[in-house]
């Protein structure tokens, strides 16, 4: 009997995590946050203030304040006062500081993952196994190329003031992608996490605090991205401009960016990402790897998930009907419950999105094979949906075009490696491509033929800080990760000299 198998027939208990070290943390700062600017906190503004909703329950639980012009500006300031001494800190210097921001997150990790759960709604077994370690594990590999940077990067220069915009889904994780490349180049930081998940942004500036960053390094402000976040991609003093987010708004981030002068834009968008499974793959196996790549334990909200499994005729309908036992029984539950496999997706609006999708793609003739709705015995408050997967889908089917970014598989049939190949290749997205094959012809062929800037060969969703990931198409511009992000924080000069001249 196969892992899977033995699952389905398993009872799970309730394995809680306590959220004393988060709620702690919460009641030290009043559950009330100003912005992180300068090295210290700014009062909490009663008139701007929001709420963060803690998604599984639907409440607030703590009070952000929006960033004013007045404020905006003063962490610009304060990152352009302090890039004078960073950047021409020695790479030992920046390393020392991002070596112990990576030991503090360890230190702090519980803490962070609950924190995180409780912002995000992922499930505690994915922020505290996957997602904190992975954020110390960025600021070591970045810390070492801050050492580097003098001999194996002679000639690049840092670039200044950058501004980063990072989303909801891996809210610490996407500031450690971000934070960490800029401050080991010798840039300085004016971050802006999503307004629903702003905690442990907030939680790690406060660590920023505790190793003794040089004040203005890293500041942070929050608020909407149609205020907050578009005033700071057009401020005239910041240098570069990161961004993870939607296609929509990259467009918007380009256009505001081209108006407010020339800067340096990064940006890694959305993702409608192919999983091709060949026949010499086991039905058994060929479900277990499309229901992991489908990145269920986030709910779906990863850019990386594939969410279009392709499948050949001949083991079509076998795997069909794997896949729709296995994503049904996925324990859908509390995320601070261990034994959940499956959280709520993140607001209330995305919910509606999500919901909206799943009837789009009823009314386009696609066969719901599993799930698709709240029904059941999932809580009653907050933002649930059960994991679907639909089967029959064609390419004319907005859930094949669209990207739902939530717990929403489509399955498609393919019978020649040509039909494949097109499929895979039928979007304006180009993100990331996983196909399964014991070919290593076939296998090597299609990687180099897919249209997307990230191929697994027989795996999903690992990424590594050294491998540049990068979307084609509409699924972005430049590189997060690997040697082509650090150059992006970068910039050069050619110098042209003759060493005597001729009287």
């Amino acid at each position: 009997m196969r892992v899977a198998e033995i699952l389905h027939t398993m009872e799970y208990g309730p394995a809680p995590e306590s959220a004393a070290p988060a709620t702690a943390w919460l009641d030290a700062h009043a559950r009330r946050f100003g912005m992180f600017i300068d090295g210290k906190w700014t009062t909490p503004g009663d008139e701007r203030l929001f709420d963060t909703v803690n998604p599984a329950n639907g409440q607030p639980f703590a009070k952000l304040t929006q960033a004013s012009e007045t404020e905006l500006d003063a962490a610009v300031a304060a990152a352009r006062r302090a890039f004078a001494g960073w950047s021409q800190a020695s790479g030992h210097t920046r390393a020392r500081y991002m070596y112990a921001l990576a030991r503090q997150i360890q230190k702090h990790a519980r803490r962070l993952a609950v924190l995180e759960t409780i912002d995000n709604g992922k499930p505690i077994r994915e922020t505290r196994d996957i997602d904190i370690p992975l954020v110390a594990r960025h600021f070591y590999h970045h810390a070492g190329w801050a050492q580097l940077m003098d001999t194996q990067l002679a000639g690049y220069a840092p670039l200044g003031v950058v501004g980063q915009i990072i989303p909801w889904n891996f809210p610490l994780l996407m500031l450690a992608w971000k934070i960490a490349p800029a401050l080991a180049m010798g840039n300085t930081v004016v971050l802006k996490p999503a307004e629903w998940t702003s905690l442990t942004a907030l939680a790690f500036a406060e660590i920023c605090q505790e190793i003794g960053l040089p004040p203005g390094v890293v500041n942070i402000v929050h608020g909407p991205g149609d205020s907050t976040g578009s005033a700071l991609v057009a401020h005239r003093k910041v240098k570069r401009i990161g961004f993870t987010g939607s296609v929509a708004t990259g467009r918007v981030i380009q256009r505001l960016a081209a108006e407010a002068g020339v800067k340096h834009v990064s940006l890694e968008l959305g993702g409608k990402n192919p999983m091709i499974i060949f026949p010499d793959i086991g039905p058994a196996r060929a479900a277990e790897i499309a229901v992991a790549g489908m990145n269920f334990a986030w709910a779906g909200q990863s850019c990386g998930s594939t969410s279009r499994v392709l499948v050949h005729e001949s083991i079509y309908e076998d795997v069909v009907m794997r896949i729709a036992a296995l994503v049904d029984s996925l324990v859908v539950g509390d995320p601070l419950d261990q034994a959940s496999q499956m959280g709520p997706v993140n607001s209330a609006a995305h919910l509606a999105r999500i919901e909206q999708h799943v009837a789009w793609a009823h009314a386009d003739g696609a066969r719901m094979v599993a799930g698709g709705g709240p029904a059941g015995t999932l809580p009653v408050d907050g933002f649930w949906i059960r994991p679907a997967a639909f089967a029959d889908v064609t390419p004319d089917m907005r859930i094949a075009q669209q990207e739902i970014f939530g717990p929403v598989m489509a399955i498609m049939k393919w019978q020649t490696e040509e039909e494949a190949l097109a499929l895979a290749n039928g979007t304006e997205m180009g993100l990331t491509a996983s196909v399964w094959t014991n070919r290593l012809d076939a296998a090597l062929r299609f990687a180099r033929e897919l249209e997307s800037g990230y191929v697994w060969i027989n795996g999903s969703s690992t990424h590594f800080p050294g491998m540049p990931f990068s979307g084609r198409k509409e699924s972005g511009v430049g590189s997060e990760e690997g040697l082509e992000e650090l150059l992006s924080y970068t910039e050069t000069k050619a110098v042209h000299f003759v060493t005597r001249i001729a009287q």
